[in-house]
């Protein structure tokens, strides 16, 4: 199955508007010739700077984060329906960070993906296991769970508007990257989830990425694994050439 990569960078809490769309025109002249789909995941106060410095271009905006209900008395919190009216494309759902400093567990991130589809967004959800629980050999199960358990009432059909982040917990932020087979071995293991729920045929147009530390350096050895079709970029998408060499390396 020939699968076009994604590569979205998720700039977590960082750049104020004017520096998120100085940091867009540095990036649009470096992967305006990508052969993958590119974008951008930041803040919600830089979604509008964001769409602005965009528009025109093949850059999609992710929100990075969204409730499971339409309004109601929810303070800070920030609805699929407002980002898509926005004009908002992604949303990043599910983060360990959110998991791990925010309360959210697998059954409000199966809400949030409900939400974000029924308002017509893409989502790009994301699992992962611990340090602890890849050491007690539970990898598998652990990723398993998270994505079946977010992926409950998704059809096959709206499949195609979900994107699975694979980014092991331990990986994030701390310098430390899977190997690209154990990446690769994890995101052929969610393919094989996404068959037994959805059929091969599903699970081969899915695009599953890699985060966790993917940066300039390597990201062509993890890119280059068959079952790899993308990547979720943390600290390297908020330099403009080391995210442009991974969009290069994306072919």
């Amino acid at each position: 199955m020939n699968r076009k990569y994604l590569i979205a960078g998720n700039w977590k809490m960082n750049k104020t508007p004017d520096e998120a769309a100085a940091l867009i025109e540095e990036i649009k002249p470096l992967v305006k010739d990508a052969t993958c789909s590119v974008v951008v995941g930041v803040p919600f106060v830089d979604l509008p700077a964001a769409l602005t410095a965009t528009k025109g271009t093949a850059i999609g905006v992710a929100a990075q984060n969204c409730y499971w209900e339409k309004s109601g008395a929810f303070t800070g919190e920030v609805s699929a329906d407002m980002l898509r009216a926005m004009g908002v494309q992604y949303v990043i759902l599910g983060h360990s960070e959110r998991r791990t400093y925010f309360g959210d567990t697998d059954h409000t991130v199966q809400k949030r993906v409900r939400g974000a589809l029924d308002a017509g967004l893409t989502v790009i959800l994301c699992v992962g296991e611990t340090l602890e629980q890849r050491e007690e050999g539970i990898t598998t199960e652990v990723v398993a769970m998270q994505t079946k358990i977010a992926l409950g009432g998704v059809s096959a059909e709206e499949m195609s508007r979900v994107v699975i982040a694979y980014e092991p917990v331990w990986a994030i932020g701390t310098g430390r990257t899977a190997t690209a087979q154990q990446a690769n071995e994890v995101c052929a293991h969610i393919r094989d989830v996404l068959s037994g729920l959805y059929g091969a045929e599903t699970a081969d147009q899915a695009l599953i990425q890699y985060g966790g530390s993917m940066n300039a350096g390597n990201a062509a050895e993890l890119l280059a694994q068959p079952d790899v079709d993308g990547g979720l970029i943390g600290g390297a998408s908020l330099k403009a050439a080391d995210f442009a060499t991974i969009v290069a390396a994306a072919k």
